[in-house]
């Protein structure tokens, strides 16, 4: 069923969250436990931006169901549902980002000045939809699938809502604005400052192995914008083939 053996464990936790909220939302009816909870896995759920950003670059099954259910789990924690990211980042950032006047998550201002981080995140965080659907107008088949499932998702969310308010919207909504946002943020240290027109010194790269391990190897982003329809598993080695036209500056080897 899974196209690399590799995304055996990180779906298997992904959903170990999510049946974890579901669990709080059937179980728990305290605000303040539901809270704790809602701020507890904030860091944790944060990950999962990247494993939701490398699936819809490489989708993880074979078949297209098992697809789409895990981009509906990956929405409820994440707040990007599916195709988002193919409109807005595959078809969109990638064709563009050496561009900065048509990159769907330009840094730059229109006067062409750098964007501080909060106001870059801010500003991808309430554009993305509108955004991946101005993209999905060049693709109308990833368009209509992306309307769909955003409809079917935020109705389904509303519904939760609608059953148990607190708890829709802590383990739901809430952690959707949020994944959204980090989404955005996490970005902006990808490229944010390099204005050229070279691929090998448009990115920033982290080497740090418990960076990549959490990220699957976002890190080597040099190498996925080299080859975007890659594995996440396979960017390493192909980081080593092209490390050597990447200067020395992009290349980050701690965490933080």
């Amino acid at each position: 069923m899974f196209k690399h053996s590799a995304d055996r464990w990180p779906v298997f936790f992904i959903l170990c969250l999510s049946a974890l909220d579901f669990a709080f939302y059937f179980l728990v009816s305290n605000v303040y436990v539901l809270g704790v909870y809602f701020f507890l896995m904030i860091l944790p759920k944060a990950q999962i931006c990247a494993w939701n950003h490398h699936h819809q670059h490489a989708p993880t099954f074979k078949t297209l169901i098992p697809n789409r259910m895990m981009e509906f789990f990956y929405a409820l924690h994440t707040g990007v549902t599916t195709n988002l990211w193919v409109l807005h980042h595959n078809y969109g950032h990638h064709n563009n980002f050496l561009d900065q006047s048509k990159d769907e998550s330009r840094w730059t201002r229109y006067d062409g000045t750098q964007m501080k981080e909060l106001e870059y995140s801010l500003l991808i965080t309430v554009t993305a939809y509108y955004r991946g659907y101005i993209v999905g107008k060049e693709h109308p088949r990833e368009q209509q699938t992306f309307i769909v499932y955003t409809l079917i998702t935020f109705a389904f969310v509303t519904g939760l809502v609608a059953y148990q308010p607190a708890a829709g919207l802590l383990l739901f909504v809430l952690p959707m604005i949020v994944g959204l946002f980090i989404t955005a943020w996490t970005t902006y240290d990808h490229h944010a400052g390099l204005n050229t027109e070279n691929e090998f010194e448009a990115s920033f790269n982290n080497v740090n192995r418990w960076y990549n391990l959490f990220t699957g190897n976002l890190g080597y982003h040099t190498a996925h914008h080299y080859k975007q329809g890659l594995h996440w598993s396979k960017l390493p080695q192909l980081h080593d083939k092209i490390k050597d036209n990447i200067p020395e500056k992009l290349i980050q080897k701690t965490w933080i």
